[in-house]
C-alpha cells in the first residue's frame, strides 16, 4: 500500500509523524480526500472530525481548526487541537461545553472577542461530544 509522510503540529509540539494512506479533513469550503501523490494544496481546516489511515487501521480524531499544507510526498498540519476518539475524557467535554454557553449567554455585544471564543470553544466542544457518542 502506497503511502506518505504526514506531519502533525499543534501549539503543545508535535503530535504525530508517520506514514499514512489516506486522510480525511474537512477545509472551510469543502471536505478533503488525501491520498500518495496529491495535487500541492494550501488550505485552511475547519473544526471537524478527521480520519486517519495507517496501513489498515483507521483512526477518527477531534480537530480545532488550522492550515493543511501538502506537498509532493508529504502532509503537515499545524492545528489549533487534535484528539483521537480514545483521548478524549467526554466529561470534561460536556463541561467545556457547558461554560461556553454560559460565556456566550452572559455574553457582550455582537463581534466581542470574549464572546467569538466562547463560539469556538462550544463548536469544539460539541465536535469532540459527536465524535466520542458516535453522532458523526
Amino acid at each position: 500500500m502506497k503511502t506518505f509522510k504526514l506531519r502533525i503540529l499543534t501549539p503543545k509540539g508535535l503530535y504525530l509523524e508517520s506514514d499514512v494512506a489516506f486522510l480525511s479533513i474537512r477545509s472551510e469550503e469543502s471536505t478533503l480526500g488525501i491520498l500518495p501523490d496529491h495535487t500541492p494544496l494550501v488550505s485552511t481546516i475547519a473544526i471537524c472530525i478527521g480520519r486517519i489511515t495507517f496501513s489498515e487501521k483507521e483512526y477518527r480524531y477531534a480537530i480545532g481548526g488550522g492550515v493543511l499544507n501538502v506537498e509532493k510526498d508529504k502532509v503537515t498540519l499545524i492545528l489549533n487541537s487534535i484528539e483521537r476518539e480514545d483521548e478524549i475524557d467526554r466529561a470534561r467535554a460536556i463541561q467545556s461545553k457547558q461554560r461556553a454557553e454560559k460565556r456566550i449567554k452572559e455574553g457582550g455585544s455582537a463581534g466581542d472577542f470574549d464572546v467569538l471564543r466562547a463560539e469556538l470553544a462550544l463548536k469544539r466542544a460539541i465536535n469532540r461530544i459527536a465524535l466520542v457518542d458516535k453522532n458523526i
